[in-house]
């Protein structure tokens, strides 16, 4: 048995799904690793050895790459200080600050530890200050907020019916509406009528361009409604712009979530608004002990640092553009029905129809045997050499010549 079986098995023993992250678990096996027992820039080793160019990246929270030297020096320092304490430290109100200069719409900021319950808190926040109910929900905020009947309750995966674990009486206060569609968006609105509290929006990749038009319409149906438009930038904050996609396509939410990419890895997520919205937490308690955990305050202080002044962003736009259309047109070049959904710092590959799911996963397979780590598509992030991506890319070439 190798030592990827045997972390295989004892995580199916012990570990309901085989993961406490469920899109972590290892479906492609043998070629897939089955645990990761570290990482160095672009690349991770998995525990018998193995190494691939990574474009998983933890499921987007590297931003920077793993072990930057950087970050972990500032973890280490904060570390000799101490993690967390019995009140605030004066990290968390530098970087509260540092948040409020660079996300337009952030006039306070406050953490937790995770994306989902940050939106959970701002839909809190909505429904204290509005004195609603009811909330629309675009795209996948988390499974603490995966809610609503044929919502997603995990990316890529929707609700068939009411979902389990969910009481009746709350799934019917949240409605999953799709990615520009302004008929059912308004639709939805009229069934609201005066108790919808708040919008909330994460921008589906795929179609991304669409925001153009899409996000300010979202902009004046909440306006109009008067809810709350809350954005959730947790995967599209430092990436597509450090601000997300408030930067990104200039319209303001009246609060949004950033986590992914944050801190580079480390456990952290940060809810902002607009004051008038985030003075409800003043009575509608949110609170955490692990808030305010210094370690991945530090982190994140020193991420913001290094894309303030070195061409981050740039750099994960111009490695999207060489690696994602390099491999499209390896894919339209053997002919296989699949493609990566754009060039941006954020792809997915998609499928033609419900027949290339077989091919999706033997191309994921052959890439794996390669040595090449895709999440049906991928993360660029700033480890990412030129080198590295036309390795990648050879590596990618001959998987696809072996299927």
């Amino acid at each position: 048995m190798s030592k990827n079986e045997f972390y295989r098995c004892r995580l199916e023993r012990y570990i309901p799904w085989g993961s406490s992250t469920c899109s972590k678990r290892a479906n492609l096996i043998p070629e897939e690793p089955s645990v990761v027992v570290r990482g160095k820039g672009c690349r991770i080793w998995d525990a018998d050895g193995r190494e691939f160019i990574d474009f998983r990246n933890a499921l987007g929270p590297i931003s920077l790459g793993y072990c930057y030297e950087e970050v972990n020096a500032a973890i280490r320092a904060q570390l000799e200080e101490g993690i967390i304490f019995s009140y605030p430290h004066p990290l968390e109100a530098e970087l509260a600050e540092l948040l409020c200069e660079i996300v337009p719409c952030a006039e306070q900021s406050r953490f937790l530890k995770t994306g989902g319950e940050a939106i959970a808190a701002c839909i809190k926040v909505a429904r204290a200050k509005s004195g609603r109910n009811q909330v629309i929900q675009i795209g996948y905020n988390g499974w603490l907020n995966s809610l609503a009947g044929e919502g997603v309750s995990l990316p890529n995966h929707r609700n068939s019916s009411l979902p389990p674990g969910v009481p009746a009486v709350l799934s019917a206060l949240h409605h999953d509406c799709p990615w520009n569609d302004p008929e059912a968006l308004e639709s939805l609105g009229r069934g609201c009528g005066d108790d919808l509290a708040a919008v909330v929006v994460a921008v589906d990749y795929h179609r991304m361009e669409e925001g153009d038009t899409f996000y300010p319409l979202l902009r004046k149906f909440a306006d109009q409604h008067g809810a709350a438009l809350i954005f959730d930038e947790i995967v599209s904050g430092f990436r597509i712009a450090l601000a997300g996609v408030q930067e990104y396509f200039a319209v303001k939410p009246d609060m949004a979530v950033f986590a992914k990419g944050l801190a580079n890895g480390m456990p952290l997520a940060a809810y902002c608004g607009l004051r008038q919205w985030m003075e409800a937490l003043d009575t509608a308690i949110v609170s955490s002990t692990y808030g305010g955990e210094a370690l991945s305050l530090a982190a994140a202080k020193a991420v913001i640092r290094i894309y303030r002044s070195e061409p981050v962003i740039e750099h994960l736009w111009k490695m999207s553009e060489l690696m994602w259309s390099n491999v499209n047109r390896m894919l339209s070049a053997k002919g296989l029905p699949l493609q990566l959904s754009s060039t941006r710092p954020v792809a997915f590959l998609r499928v033609e129809n419900n027949a290339a799911l077989a091919q999706r996963q033997d191309f994921l397979r052959a890439c794996f045997r390669e040595g090449v780590s895709l999440y049906n598509g991928g993360y660029i992030n700033y480890s990412h050499r030129e080198a590295d991506i036309y390795e990648a890319l050879e590596r990618i070439d001959k998987a696809l010549q072996s299927i």
